[in-house]
């Protein structure tokens, strides 16, 4: 294969991954079942899939600066594009937010240069998250450094890399070394760099020109003193970021986009997961209240057990519909049958409460006393709410009960709540309930 046709198939390669990312994410945005709230609470990431979709049908490649302060990342960005566009100072923190400028350099343009905060602002905590957010939206990654890389910096470039996008580690205020220190520098980089980047996206650079003053020996053998110019020199860095464009550029755009994406859609899943999760639990409040109240007034003895197992099927029912996977009330019966089954295995004891009520009702020709039907009332409540919370967990599990089985999910639930402090809260809002109505 000549290198015209290899340059064609990676072209074909780049046009197909553009193709599939900007797919992914027109339906992230056109995506009609996701709840309006949930949406609202991802405004900001959707209009950042917005941008990144107009990016990607413009041709568009971002390429970030991330830094230390004063290691000269705006002074880098200038010498690429051959003017002072992005403001440079001698201040620290002087780029307060992130600025981008198009670099016309490159032949098929569309490339864009972003400067950001430096990420050792003294107080810079949210400037460091801006320029970290900028670094996992971008293309490719400069990270500047001046020497070796200090803690904050490796932790900082571990950050970056693991997010998948393309880094070069860029060594810029070379002109302050020898050629024998560039060299022992080099060697300590990639050792401490090994498996995070390819030596060869280890580049040095000068991004501004510098006078040394130096000593030399005229023909008389005298000392005199005298001016050395350091010229600018990133060449070096505009080879490797040419090669890295032409090889992988569309590519490089479409697998951002395409991590973008895939990272919002599962934060769209855990969103619309706890949004359910809420109208679950209120869903479940309601039933409790329903069940309690309804087995405390209930005057038949027996009668009671099976309206409550009703009403816990019922709620099943209504739950399934809430997480989009609709059961039959035969299905919710089942479900609810094999909950009860490890709920007698894991806490008879309250069951036998349950019963020991009935009977005290029958006992009493059919007419409990206010304290009897509020107790017998309070603990249908918490059993319809280990019901509910366990129908829950299984729903939103995909109606599966995962490697463990029932008896992990329901005592997992029954763990997490006071059954004392439950039941009493409920009798004490039955009784309140039943006040009222008696009064009424």
């Amino acid at each position: 294969m000549t290198s015209e046709e290899a340059s064609a198939k990676k072209n074909l390669q780049g046009d197909s991954h553009l193709n599939l990312a900007t797919a992914s994410l027109r339906r992230l945005l056109e995506d009609k079942n996701l709840p309006e709230d949930v949406r609202n609470t991802l405004k900001d990431d959707y209009t950042q899939v917005q941008s990144m979709l107009d990016k990607l049908e413009h041709g568009h490649i971002h390429i970030a600066v991330f830094g230390r302060v004063s290691v000269g990342k705006s002074s880098l960005l200038n010498a690429l594009l051959g003017k002072d566009a992005f403001s440079v100072s001698v201040l620290h923190g002087e780029t307060k937010t992130t600025d981008f400028h198009a670099w016309d350099e490159y032949a098929d343009s569309g490339l864009y240069l972003i400067d950001t905060p430096g990420i050792n602002e003294i107080a810079g905590e949210d400037r460091e998250r801006m320029a970290h957010e900028v670094a996992t939206r971008a293309d490719l990654v400069l990270f500047v450094i001046d020497g070796d890389l200090t803690d904050v910096e490796f932790r900082a470039l571990k950050t970056v890399t693991a997010s998948h996008r393309p880094t070069i580690l860029v060594v810029n205020k070379a002109d302050r070394y020898t050629d024998k220190e560039k060299q022992q520098l080099r060697t300590v980089l990639e050792e401490r760099t090994h498996g995070i980047l390819e030596a060869e996206n280890i580049i040095f650079t000068t991004a501004q020109a510098s006078r040394q003053t130096v000593i030399y020996v005229d023909a008389e053998g005298n000392e005199q003193e005298g001016l050395r110019v350091r010229p600018v020199d990133v060449q070096a860095l505009k080879t490797r970021l040419w090669a890295i464009i032409e090889a992988e550029g569309k590519t490089l755009a479409a697998l951002n986009a395409s991590l973008f994406a895939s990272n919002l859609s599962e934060e769209v899943g855990k969103r619309i997961l706890a949004v359910k999760h809420e109208l679950g639990l209120k869903t479940i409040q309601m039933y409790c209240i329903a069940q309690g109240v309804a087995v405390a007034l209930n005057p038949i003895p027996v009668a009671d057990l099976v309206a409550a197992a009703a009403i816990d099927a019922g709620m099943i029912v209504h739950l399934s519909k809430l997480y989009g996977l609709p059961m039959s009330k035969s299905e919710a019966g089942d479900l609810l049958k094999t909950i009860s089954g490890q709920m007698i295995v894991l806490i008879g004891t309250t069951w036998a409460v349950h019963l020991i009520s009935t009977v005290l009702k029958l006992g009493t020709g059919g007419i409990s006393t206010l304290l009897t039907a509020a107790t017998q009332g309070a603990v249908a409540w918490y059993s319809t709410l280990v019901v509910g919370r366990v129908a829950e967990s299984w729903l939103a599990n995909g109606k599966s009960w995962g490697e463990a089985g029932p008896k992990f999910t329901v005592e997992q639930i029954l763990d997490s709540l006071d059954r004392d402090s439950v039941i009493a809260e409920a009798r004490e809002e039955i009784m309140a309930y039943i006040r009222k109505t008696v009064k009424n």
